[in-house]
């Protein structure tokens, strides 16, 4: 017999406790969180209630949000924002087992589909498309997604369940290019991590992936004609004790401000 939401949340927090407190310092008070601006719920200069956000975010996301998240929380006094980064289907397993969470934003509309009845109607906050990232200076000369066939290259790619892994299948099977990864990665800043520390030579990566690594790794571009187009898709999710907060936070990461952010980040417009 499935469990109410309530035991599903109570059942769910400890593994989400264990994934938020290496990231609550994201806030931009020192560690204070609310005290900071007063309680929560008092309120902020935008109109917007205060509260202790919790948000669910795709891992490629997980430099621009802390810069979003500290922008936030300078406009909303009062407001907190705790960020959970994850591949995509690991955030929706946390949002199917009732995670105690107010907002998830996955790097794909599949992902978020399959959580549409625990979550509001998504919004679509912005794009991106994969690169082949490299070690600094490309030192195996790849040039083209067929290089990756090459036995003797060591490539690392997002496993096939991940949202990156689905893209990065989707360009090398259009072009029949047959790729014996050294490693399948549960996440795309796994794969980007590998090719950091050169324990592979070359991985599919988000374009934003590999700008944050620019002294680290090479970008090598991939043609449109030959590249996948990434969905970013942000809901509040409907259990959530903080619904009018996590409705504000969404709607801004749409607002000129919030988008701006992304795309000096590399991302492209929804």
């Amino acid at each position: 017999m499935a469990l109410p939401v309530t035991g599903r949340r109570t059942a769910a927090a400890v593994l989400t406790a264990a994934l938020l407190v290496p990231l609550a310092a994201c806030g931009t008070d020192g560690g204070t969180g609310k005290d900071a601006a007063g309680p929560s719920g008092s309120g902020s200069a935008s109109g917007a209630p205060a509260a202790d956000l919790t948000v669910l975010a795709a891992a490629s996301l997980t430099d621009v949000f802390r810069t979003a998240g500290a922008a936030y929380e300078k406009s909303h006094p009062g407001t907190k924002l705790t960020f959970s980064f994850a591949g995509s289907q690991e955030l929706v397993a946390q949002v199917s087992q009732g995670s105690p969470a107010d907002v998830l934003v996955t790097s794909d509309t599949k992902s978020m589909d399959k959580v549409k009845a625990d979550t509001g109607t998504p919004a679509i906050i912005a794009k991106n498309r994969l690169v082949i990232a490299t070690g600094e200076g490309n030192p195996f000369k790849v040039d083209d997604l067929k290089d990756l066939a090459d036995p003797e290259l060591k490539v690392v790619l997002a496993a096939p369940e991940v949202p990156a892994g689905k893209y990065s299948k989707q360009i090398l099977d259009a072009r029949k290019i047959t790729v014996k990864p050294v490693s399948q990665e549960p996440n795309v800043r796994s794969v980007l991590s590998k090719v950091e520390l050169g324990e592979a030579d070359a991985g599919l990566v988000y374009t934003t992936d590999a700008a944050s690594a620019k002294d680290e790794v090479d970008a090598v571009e991939i043609p449109d004609d030959q590249n996948a187009i990434a969905t970013y898709p942000a809901a509040t999710i409907k259990d959530s004790e903080n619904a009018e907060a996590a409705a504000a936070f969404v709607a801004w990461l749409s607002s000129p401000e919030g988008q701006k952010i992304l795309q000096d980040a590399g991302f492209q417009k929804p």
